[in-house]
């Protein structure tokens, strides 16, 4: 990957491709990269759907070689949601595919003077711009199959849905599996907000004639690989609970351990979580002719993923994730698999983040608008957003918003950005990840669930403060560097337990780049990430008091512990020290 493809979509006399090589961005991949391309290059106080910002599609640094894990791709810009920097990570084949054309990057820059809709097509002879009409307005699923139609079925494909056309704050971008679906999201942030502001409604990749990235010592690389490989099956999580049950196996475990957030966030635990629980997710999707393990990238050896299908064995959605199921089941009251399969469809196909939309369904509960377990109503909600009703766009814009509307006081959000699904106040270590995060409340910016409930790489007690802010602060640093590589954040299960995983890693880059990285390395890779990051924020106006969860986390006490957040406001503020 030795070169930046830069489209700037307000040139006179239409979009202007340029390809430039990597120069002072060399080294960097995946989220140290758009990171550093944002930070460096847009102006911390533009408006994010101005044209001064800048979208940055980013494989990471051993995409499109061999390495297993390695198919995750960043999307970085300045966020419409949080106002501050943003990094949304997403599986899928278009990082493979990018970095095996040579691109480290996809730079989106400028503004379109009118309201002309783009499709880009990249491929070895390099990128084409063309306006199409007959996009407007269609779901991602459409798309998608619009352009298997134009390109046939050898591509990957990197779209929005109407959510990122009307550029609402909880707009996604969507990435195609192996199976050419658009359920794979940037979900974070608005991204696809950014994205829409850009003109920009799909990005159709063909990698066709060319081959697999090679590393420098093959031999190293095979074997460093083949290491990796094992340490990640033989780990109990990533070997055998995510590839049985996926990322929905944390149901039972995070409700049993007080921490699941219902009712937006008013009681730890969900009385129905037992019929939306990962094991009964997998049995459905046995039973129905889905599957239960599946890759959502080539290369994935865990296999999180799976895929859904209703009562009459036709796909559904894919498997819904561990967030999703919360978001729009136990916060929403809803213990319907069926009716949180459709919402998450909806929102693939409509293009939403599934977290912020859940949040703001449940503020919107507890405003009066609709009743909790009401999946019928969410479902409505949900619809009324693709149609661009005022009512849809009010729900499009997340759950900060959505709490004004409706008069709500408890809305639980951190820098604008809605809380996943752990209750800080019974799993401490993640609300100061929320709290301190750059990208605002993001439970995989630093997973403390490792640690505090998991006992991954350690324990610390979740219901106490002491020892959280360092646990966050360690995990923040190396989720920044695994974010960089292209790897998926859940190899951390095996490389916090496991040294000589951890090693396989590093013996991995090495064999690549030919380099000489130890741990130490890595970890100044995190901080350097970081540090970029909270310059950007700070320029745009953040501060630490920015850094803080919403007041009633530490006034009302969470049941069945009846905790409260205990970690202070000036152990917060050290989170960043070193």
């Amino acid at each position: 990957m030795d070169k930046i493809l830069r489209i700037d979509m307000g040139a006179e006399g239409g979009p202007k491709v340029t390809v430039s090589p990597v120069g002072a961005y060399a080294g960097l991949g995946g989220r140290s990269l758009t990171s550093s391309i944002i930070a460096g290059e847009v102006d911390p106080m533009c408006h994010p759907l101005s044209a001064g910002n800048k979208l940055v599609i980013a494989p990471g640094l051993l995409s499109g070689s061999i390495a297993a894990m390695s198919g995750r791709i960043s999307v970085g810009c300045k966020s419409p949601l949080t106002g501050g920097i943003k990094e949304a990570n997403s599986g899928g084949q278009p990082a493979q595919m990018l970095a095996r054309l040579g691109y480290a990057a996809i730079v989106l820059e400028g503004k379109p003077k009118d309201d002309r809709l783009y499709k880009i097509f990249i491929n070895k002879d390099g990128a084409k711009i063309s306006e199409d009409k007959s996009l407007r307005m269609l779901g991602n699923y459409q798309v998608v199959e619009k352009m298997k139609g134009e390109f046939g079925d050898k591509i990957a494909c990197i779209s929005i849905g109407q959510a990122g056309e009307m550029r609402l704050s909880a707009a996604s971008i969507a990435f195609t599996d192996m199976e050419l679906r658009p359920s794979r999201h940037a979900g974070r942030g608005g991204v696809g907000a950014v994205m829409g502001s850009k003109g920009v409604k799909v990005i159709v990749i063909d990698d066709a004639g060319r081959q697999t990235r090679q590393p420098k010592n093959p031999e190293k690389f095979k074997a460093a690989n083949m290491k990796f490989i094992e340490g990640l099956r033989a780990h109990p999580v990533t070997g055998q609970a995510l590839p049985s049950y996926g990322t929905n196996v944390l149901t039972n475990i995070v409700n049993e351990a007080g921490g699941y957030p219902t009712y937006n966030f008013k009681q730890g635990r969900f009385q129905g979580a037992a019929k939306i629980s990962g094991e009964t997710y997998a049995e459905l999707e046995t039973k129905r002719g889905g599957l239960a393990t599946h890759g959502c990238h080539s290369g994935c050896v865990i296999r999180c993923s799976g895929i859904y299908n209703d009562k009459d064995g036709h796909f559904l959605s894919k498997q819904p994730e561990y967030e999703t199921v919360w978001a729009h089941g136990g916060n929403c009251g809803i213990d319907d698999p069926d009716k949180i399969a459709l919402l998450d469809f909806l929102d693939d196909d409509i293009g939403l983040d599934t977290i912020e939309m859940g949040v703001t369904i449940g503020v919107a509960m507890d405003g009066g608008l609709i009743k909790f377990g009401d999946a019928d109503g969410a479902i409505n909600l949900i619809k009324e957003v693709g149609k661009g009703t005022p009512l849809g766009r009010i729900i499009g814009s997340g759950a900060a918003v959505a709490g004004k509307v409706f008069g709500v006081e408890k809305v639980p959000v951190v820098k604008g950005q809605a809380l996943p699904a752990y209750d800080p106040r019974a799993v401490q270590g993640i609300g100061v990840t929320y709290a301190t995060s750059p990208m605002g409340a993001d439970h995989t910016a630093g997973y403390a669930i490792a640690t505090n409930i998991l006992k991954v790489g350690g324990y610390v007690d979740p219901l106490k403060p002491e020892g959280q802010v360092e646990l966050s602060k360690n995990l923040q640093i190396a989720t920044a560097a695994v974010d960089s590589t292209g790897m998926c954040i859940f190899i951390a299960f095996a490389i916090l337990d496991q040294p000589e995983t951890f090693q396989a890693l590093l013996d991995m880059l090495n064999a690549f780049y030919g380099l000489e990285l130890t741990a130490e390395g890595v970890a100044e890779l995190g901080k350097k990430v970081l540090t970029m990051e909270r310059d950007f924020n700070a320029r745009a106006g953040f501060s630490k008091i920015h850094d803080r969860l919403p007041a009633f986390f530490k006034a009302e006490s969470l049941p069945p512990h009846n905790v409260t957040f205990q970690v202070t406001d000036e152990e917060l503020d050290t989170a960043f020290n070193w």
